[in-house]
């Protein structure tokens, strides 16, 4: 039997982590063998999750070989601080008027001292240890996923000193490009470290992996070999926790929000437009539920009570990942944002494709053109918006709402086979098997 080729998989997150950036190189590790390649796991021993989820640990492919070695994070120091600096953890932060002096000084500390963010001090100690690993494991490919970018780093300096090494630099959100940078208050000299950086991974890596289609051709400009592979959903079996189609009729219409919703992604026109048809429409105010699954910030929650509907929100909080799914398969309408500024447009959100799977509808805000309304309109699975928008939500909202009066099950005919994680890691072994 031919022997599997080696790739080490250098990721900051992974069970119990919990949240989205785990889902990817989870998966990714789950299907590899199958077309020929043993991943090898490269994580922190004590990492600082800003969730966790123990029930990923069972998706965990048995036979994994898992590295750890310990790393120093200055996140425990900085919540002593502010206890809102817990948020940075998951790239979160107050913005505008919601910001105090303690904020401020905390983003500003962030964004121009702990370069390209606060894990940079596992850097070193990894590049000295991954060193002599790789050669004696005989691993030709290794990938590092960010964010957080400072991965990035671990893959830059060990490709200066082992040339033959190819890496692959997997993106899962933009460095620079993210919505929340413009946001870090960098001084010009901090900025331009930031950019250097980026520009010197993107020349370096070999392959350059992007979750959107915009991203990658953004990348290409600033100098990757880039290639685009999406997000994606597992298929169900009763091995894992999977994703099915539900035809359950629901006893409330069900708008519900899966993930962390922060405020910079926050759809205030939403929430004005569900006030509006609750004031002018009966059944509907007595029929509908906004149900949240993840962690909100609490000043979104604030403002749901200031507009006057905080009394339909169902906060069910964090949940598992297993939990999660189930109820995102008893929604009628599952919502979606991305930040509102141009430059977001390239990003996908993993959890677009977790919907998918359910056949629920789906509402998205985000910038016109963006790659998530692509998806939609190419799945048939649902409506994009944008942030000024309310006459066409409300119609939207309205229409769903008059097919479940009607008992029609309101899931999409999407054809969405290319997005199991299965077909995305043959596409990602692809370009594996390019390197050897």
């Amino acid at each position: 039997m031919e022997t599997s080729k080696k790739v080490l998989i250098v990721t900051y997150y992974w069970p119990p982590a919990g949240g989205p950036g785990v889902q990817r190189w989870l998966k990714f590790a789950k299907y590899l063998p199958e077309f020929g390649w043993e991943p090898i796991i490269y994580t922190p021993e004590n990492p600082s999750y800003p969730l966790v989820d123990e029930t990923l640990t069972k998706e965990v492919p048995e036979n994994l070989k898992i590295v750890k070695t310990n790393i120093w994070e200055p996140y425990q120091l900085a919540e002593k601080f502010s206890k809102s600096n817990k948020k940075f953890k998951g790239g979160q932060f107050d913005v505008g008027k919601n910001q105090s002096l303690m904020s401020k000084l905390s983003i500003f500390i962030r964004g121009n001292f702990f370069i390209p963010d606060a894990r940079k001090f596992w850097v070193k100690p990894s590049i000295q240890f991954l060193r002599q690993y790789l050669k004696e494991n005989d691993i030709e490919v290794l990938v590092t996923t960010g964010p957080p970018h400072s991965l990035h780093l671990i893959g830059l300096g060990l490709k200066k000193e082992l040339p033959s090494l190819k890496w692959i630099a997997d993106f899962r959100d933009p460095w620079t490009e993210i919505s929340y940078y413009k946001h870090l208050k960098l001084t010009s000299s901090s900025d331009k470290k930031h950019r250097q950086l980026e520009k010197s991974v993107f020349e370096n890596a070999d392959l350059t992996l992007a979750t959107s289609y915009t991203d990658a051709e953004n990348f290409k400009k600033n100098g990757a070999n880039a290639f685009c592979i999406t997000n994606g959903f597992d298929l169900a079996n009763e091995n894992s926790q999977t994703l099915k189609r539900s035809n359950a009729q629901t006893q409330k219409f069900t708008l519900s929000y899966v993930g962390v919703l922060e405020q910079l992604r926050n759809p205030e026109n939403l929430w004005w437009v569900l006030y509006e048809i609750m004031s002018q429409n009966e059944a509907f105010a007595k029929d509908f539920e906004l149900k949240f699954v993840g962690r909100i910030d609490e000043i979104i929650l604030q403002q749901l009570q200031h507009i006057g509907i905080d009394h339909v929100v169902n906060n069910l909080g964090y949940l598992s990942h297993n939990d999660s799914v189930n109820e995102m398969e008893n929604s009628n309408l599952l919502l979606i944002t991305n930040f509102p500024n141009e430059s977001s447009k390239g990003i996908i959100p993993g959890k677009l494709f977790e919907y998918l799977a359910t056949g629920k509808k789906i509402i998205s805000f985000g910038p016109k053109d963006a790659d998530v309304e692509k998806i939609l309109n190419e799945t048939q699975a649902g409506k994009h918006f944008d942030y000024q928008e309310r006459e066409n939500i409300k119609n939207y909202i309205l229409s769903l709402y008059e097919d479940w009066i009607s008992g029609n099950i309101l899931q999409s005919a999407a054809q969405i086979k290319k997005y199991t994680r299965k077909e995305l890691t043959r596409k990602l072994s692809d370009l594996l098997n390019t390197c050897v």
